[in-house]
């Protein structure tokens, strides 16, 4: 059986002030023809489909087309709900949508009903976990604390649990949005942890043929079962040397795993340049990215006058601009993005805290505070859609 893996779509979200909408609609017409020319079996979107949980009418429209012709291919799609989603808005029509070939998996109780589909081999069975907020879902799973792992891990023995009920030699793949453990993150990706904690091992996933997986947008092989899929674009700089693209995934009939890369389409290519202004406005060797978006860090020694006009000059696409001063000791030239850079909530909060007291550490219980307010936030939103 072949499977397209792809996730984090993000519909509706731009790059800097870029609006990315029609780069998004060819990567569907991408991803379309794809699916046709490359026969397959069945499309896997492992969740982040929209980058806000009221995304704007366009990316809507852009999602609501990109179902129709999936559909209109007769190639059934698996799609789960991902941390930037609304589960419940984008779980809105799914037993009617799923007349169409087209399972939405949204809803945690859902984790163990499988899309089942079969080809000359026998049954494969498609499980779809969507994004699991430990604090919502603990008790429902019977999960002994509130963590990933132990969401995640109790909803996993649910699907192992239905797929030994089922005939033997059934096939499996599962659907999670999740951070496992050897993943590489990028600046793009929202903060999930929970008591400082995010990543799961990968062997949580053990028992299945293969994992599909969202949320880390740089694609990557945890292990040969275990894949993240990566976004079709990029979204921040620290992408810019991700090669994006979706796994093209043949399900053998021992369960045997082959995978092969399929591109997407770049809009635009990125590049971090760096360097005296005059020199970056002069040298050649910066020739090659004149076409590119653009990430410059000027490190003169005073900043230049009107930095931002003359860099366009010669790099009309220039998105973002920092200051990082030669034999400057301190942090001063940094902007405040690049210290905050692979902080957590929590951690920017105690340091807050250290600087308003002049210099005193948070101590355990101030953190513990700050860490229930940080999970009270992640999570109002689900308790109220819970609740509607």
């Amino acid at each position: 059986m072949r499977l397209l893996h792809t996730s984090d779509w993000h519909l509706g979200r731009s790059f800097h002030r870029v609006n990315l909408l029609g780069a998004q609609a060819d990567f569907i017409d991408h991803l379309v023809e794809t699916v046709r020319e490359q026969e397959v079996d069945a499309v896997l979107v492992a969740g982040d489909v929209y980058d806000r949980a009221v995304p704007p009418l366009p990316a809507v429209e852009l999602y609501d087309r990109a179902l129709h012709r999936l559909a209109d291919l007769g190639v059934p799609t698996v799609m789960i709900s991902g941390n930037h989603d609304s589960a419940r808005r984008l779980g809105v029509g799914a037993g009617l949508i799923g007349r169409a070939g087209i399972h939405l998996r949204t809803d945690p109780e859902g984790c163990a009903d499988p899309v089942v589909l079969a080809d000359a081999h026998g049954d494969v069975a498609l499980y779809g976990l969507p994004y699991l907020e430990p604090a919502l879902v603990k008790d429902r799973f019977g999960a002994q604390k509130v963590s990933h792992e132990a969401v995640l891990g109790a909803a996993m023995d649910l699907v192992r649990a239905d797929l030994a009920a089922r005939a033997p030699g059934t096939r499996s793949v599962v659907l999670a949005h999740a951070f496992v453990t050897g993943g590489l993150a990028s600046d793009s990706e929202r903060d999930i942890a929970v008591g400082g904690v995010e990543a799961v091992p990968a062997a949580v996933f053990d028992g299945v043929d293969y994992a599909a997986l969202g949320h880390l947008h740089g694609c990557q092989t945890i292990n040969e079962r275990v894949r993240y899929s990566g976004s079709p674009l990029a979204y921040s700089f620290s992408e810019a040397d991700h090669r994006k693209s979706m796994w093209l995934v043949d399900l053998g009939p021992d369960g045997e795993i082959t995978a092969e890369r399929i591109d997407t389409p770049v809009p635009r290519p990125l590049a971090r340049i760096r360097g005296r202004l005059e020199d970056l406005l002069e040298e050649a060797s910066f020739a090659a990215y004149e076409g590119s978006w653009i990430e410059a860090t000027l490190t003169d020694p005073v900043r230049p006058e009107d930095p931002m006009a003359r860099l366009a000059a010669r790099f009309p696409h220039t998105l973002s601009l920092a200051f990082e001063p030669e034999g400057r000791e301190d942090d001063g030239g940094a902007s405040y993005a690049q210290r905050l850079k692979g902080r957590s909530d929590q951690e920017i909060a105690e340091d807050f805290v250290a600087h308003v007291r002049g210099g005193g550490a948070a101590d355990e219980a101030e953190r513990a505070v700050l860490q229930a307010a940080f999970e009270d936030v992640r999570t109002g939103d689900g308790r109220q859609e819970t609740h509607r």
